[in-house]
């Protein structure tokens, strides 16, 4: 009994591409150039690619914040 919790009761530890893209609200394109450019970490298995709950947090954490609200930029 490892593992005493059900799946329904533990959050994922690792989201899909699909997933990081949709909580996130980009493209693929977009996380794939993140990644290119050492902001955000991916693991690999086999043919799966996912991105590890913290490693999504702590790049979502590291944007920049524009002051001034939507119309600062």
């Amino acid at each position: 009994m490892a593992n005493e919790y059900s799946k329904a009761e533990t959050p994922s530890q690792l989201l899909t591409v699909a997933d990081f893209c949709a909580r996130y609200r980009i493209g693929k394109t977009s996380l794939y150039r993140e990644a290119a450019a050492g902001r955000l970490t991916l693991r690999k298995f086999g043919a799966a690619t996912r991105i590890a709950r913290e490693d999504a947090e702590a790049w979502a954490a590291s944007l920049p914040v524009v002051e001034g609200g939507a119309n600062a930029a």
